[in-house]
């Protein structure tokens, strides 16, 4: 009862003018960001860092959030009419969703995906309004031992699901736990890693880096391969309401996906491809016409579309309980969360619960803005498609460039920007995730803290880390998340030389 409470409070603050005109505008970003091909939404949410700074938080972060889960429906437009998936975790829509464009029912496809969106996204919002309180109600009794382990368990797991190899992603994390280092040492007042510039004894930027890595490295690397040829877009035929018999096929794939899709999304090691590439087995496998999947199958578009955006939800229960980004943009919203002074985790549910519970019921109001603008705007979106893609990647630098400046005006930053952008363009051309290395800079300073309180509160014992079980448990599962993908793969390889 509380909680509904709680949740009917944020409703009051997320229907506020100023926080529903911010909505608004993320999920209309969103959405084009999902659209435009090689624009991803933490791409946008780092672009966006700047600019927001001395914005109001809440409003701010509804907007991050929005951009969040309208790109998720957007990604879903270019998967159907292009063949194109704006994020990796619509590539199952793609299968089904373009072959149903391409023999004349796209709308019905489009229909299927934005209704299932919408359901997915407001279910999966009321279940994370009542996780979350019960995570946190754990996390509230940590100890400084505690927190570090959780730190570490966010090291690993993040490092782990990013990329296709862990020890990338381990060196992708140490490089910011390093640069996290810079700057003034809080319990001796030294000086570190700042080589005498005056500027980088405040630390190095969250937004400087983010900008760098995401807008600016993606943006290069995006453009670098773009080969000037035109995809071919698939006209949106046929009606966009969908006809009884699909109703009747799409309602217990959105159902599947949801129960697939948030579970595994608040898992630490969560994320949106599982869950979306689980569904469509499963639709396949209990498809009453099994013989459509591979030709049009509306259950492969409506099931991985439910999944997605419940996994999209379920993605900010480890991120406001407990701190830990299991994706891109939730990293990014992290960075979001930080530029503030706000840490996301258990305090925050104490110290800011109106921005926290508005947030959680903007979800809602958001998921509903865009049920309301995807179909009667598909024409747009469509058009959109035509935009000359050498126009959005200068447009793109020029933004992130000005944004950065107008945030921090000084040479130092705009040496850093440039040096965050080619770092981060050559680390995608090597397959280096640059998630975890905003991910180090930001909980690296927190974990060196708390490891520092473990040992002052314990009298330098450094076994204390082991002795209480709340913090050996987090260990014992960050090592199991680290071993897991190495043992999967020499398991992959065992079997294929069988084969």
């Amino acid at each position: 009862m509380e909680t509904l409470n709680l949740l009917w409070a944020g409703l009051a603050v997320a229907l506020q003018p100023g926080n529903l005109l911010f909505a608004g505008i993320g999920v209309l970003l969103g959405t084009l960001v999902g659209i435009l091909p090689g624009i991803s939404p933490s791409l946008t949410v780092a672009l966006l860092l700047p600019v927001t700074f001395k914005l109001d938080p809440t409003g701010s972060i509804i907007m991050f959030a929005g951009i969040y889960f309208g790109a998720m429906y957007g990604s879903s437009t270019t998967a159907i009419l292009l063949n194109t998936p704006g994020e990796a975790a619509s590539i199952a829509t793609a299968i089904e969703g373009h072959s149903m464009a391409k023999a004349g029912r796209g709308g019905a496809a489009l229909s299927t995906a934005a209704i299932g969106s919408f359901v997915a996204g407001s279910i999966a919002s009321l279940g994370l309004a009542m996780l979350a309180p019960v995570i946190v109600e754990l996390a509230v009794s940590f100890g400084p031992w505690d927190y570090f382990a959780l730190m570490v368990l966010a090291f690993i797991t993040v490092s782990a699901t990013f990329g296709d190899s862990v020890l990338r992603g381990l060196t992708s994390l140490a490089l910011g736990l390093v640069f996290g280092l810079v700057g003034i040492d809080k319990l001796t007042g030294q000086g570190r890693l700042a080589f005498d510039i005056p500027n980088l004894l405040d630390g190095i930027s969250v937004t400087t880096m983010a900008v760098g890595l995401f807008a600016i490295g993606e943006t290069l690397h995006v453009a670098s391969r773009f080969s000037g040829i035109a995809d071919k877009v698939e006209a949106v035929r046929g009606s966009l309401w969908m006809t009884r018999e699909e109703w009747k096929r799409s309602w217990k794939p959105w159902l599947r996906g949801i129960g697939l899709g948030f579970p595994i999304g608040a898992l630490p090691a969560g994320g949106a491809e599982v869950p979306t590439l689980l569904s469509y087995t499963i639709e396949r496998k209990l498809a009453v016409k099994p013989e459509e999947f591979g030709h049009g199958a509306i259950e492969g578009v409506a099931g991985p579309e439910a999944a997605n955006n419940a996994a999209a939800t379920g993605t900010m229960v480890p991120l406001l309980a407990l701190g830990l980004p299991t994706s891109a943009t939730a990293a990014m919203m992290l960075a979001g969360f930080q530029q503030y002074g706000l840490v996301p985790g258990p305090l925050l549910f104490i110290t800011n619960a109106d921005l926290v519970w508005g947030l959680i019921a903007s979800f809602m109001v958001g998921n509903l803005m865009l049920l309301v603008l995807n179909l009667p705007l598909v024409g747009l979106w469509v058009k959109l498609l035509s935009v000359p893609q050498p126009w959005l990647y200068a447009g793109i630098l020029v933004f992130a460039a000005m944004g950065t400046l107008a945030a921090n005006p000084s040479l130092t930053e705009l040496a850093l920007l440039v040096g965050f952008g080619v770092t981060g363009y050559l680390m995608r051309c090597w397959d280096y995730p640059v998630a975890p290395m905003i991910v180090g800079l930001i909980l690296g300073p927190m974990a060196e803290s708390q490891f520092r309180r473990a040992l002052q509160i314990s009298l330098g014992d450094s076994w204390v880390f082991f002795k209480h079980p709340g913090s050996a448990t987090l260990l014992v599962l960050a090592l199991i998340a680290l071993l897991a993908p190495l043992l999967f793969k020499q398991l992959r390889a065992f079997k294929g030389e069988d084969a």
